[in-house]
């Protein structure tokens, strides 16, 4: 049985599966890890855009293009077959990025809202990454340290108003990872979450129920190139969880001294 953590995780011909490759953080560690090498099967709804994240890589035909939706059972599998025809089935690197989000008080929203925001955030990751375990078991095989990286956020450590959807989400996707990371460590499969604060993107171009323009009220904002070296170094260096930005750490520590002062000020800013 491999040890956990055995080497240092590797881009140069690695084989990598990240959904939500068309803007934001996914386009530019897209970008990034086929810059270092790596062949990336990108996956997200707009063909076009991939075809844009292919052309601004160093090499294009390492970008392997599934356009689709992550909720689609059809997508998974036509990506997990491309990446399997790359290398014997295979995989070094599940990054869970795709997501969507919602403002506004769940009392005015439908439940239509929930269940959108839990199927993409929650329910797609954990369905890529049981058809990703098995690939990811065989790359364990052969002396190297696969990953699954989900991509979290400060607000599934603590909730604030009016995202009540999103931060539902993002707190079943960080349970879900820590139990994960315990069940695959003796495997030799890691499993990191990253958490950033809110990134500039075009995430709150895509709300769901969600009325034009809304904007997000937070502290701490970096542009995706930024969120996307830290995801990739913390795969790199085997980190469990890394949360990002001043403000987001502000946020999470702030609560685990004081939960009730922080209640106290977010339900303030509710009203």
């Amino acid at each position: 049985m491999p040890l956990p953590f055995q080497q240092v995780w590797k881009s140069q011909d690695a084989v990598a599966i990240v959904t939500g490759a068309s803007s934001g953080i996914g386009f530019e560690l897209t970008r990034m890890l086929v810059n270092e090498g790596a062949h990336v099967v990108a996956v997200a709804r707009r063909q076009e855009r991939l075809i844009e994240l292919a052309n601004a890589t160093s090499h294009p035909e390492r970008v392997h293009c599934i356009a689709g939706d992550v909720t689609d059972a059809a997508t998974r599998e036509e990506a997990m077959r491309a990446a399997d025809s790359l290398r014997d089935g295979g995989l070094d690197l599940l990054v869970n990025n795709a997501g969507v989000g919602a403002i506004g008080p769940f009392a005015d929203a439908s439940p239509e809202r929930m269940r959108r925001v839990m199927e993409v955030n929650f329910f797609a990751p954990v369905d890529w990454t049981r058809d990703a375990i098995p690939r990811l078991r065989l790359a364990a095989q052969k002396d190297v340290r696969p990953v699954i990286c989900n991509i979290g956020s400060v607000l599934g450590h603590r909730a604030v108003p009016d995202k009540s959807e999103y931060c539902a989400s993002k707190f079943a996707l960080h349970g879900w990872n820590d139990s994960l990371r315990a069940e695959l460590v003796r495997e030799g499969i890691g499993v990191t979450m990253v958490s950033p604060s809110t990134t500039r993107s075009e995430f709150f171009d895509s709300l769901v129920e969600t009325e034009p323009d809304q904007k997000s009220n937070s502290i701490g904002s970096w542009p995706p190139a930024r969120v996307a070296q830290a995801t990739l170094t913390a795969i790199k260096r085997g980190r469990s969880e890394v949360i990002l930005s001043l403000g987001g750490k502000a946020l999470v520590y702030a609560d685990r001294v004081s939960p009730p002062v922080m209640n106290g000020i977010l339900a303030k800013r509710g009203r």
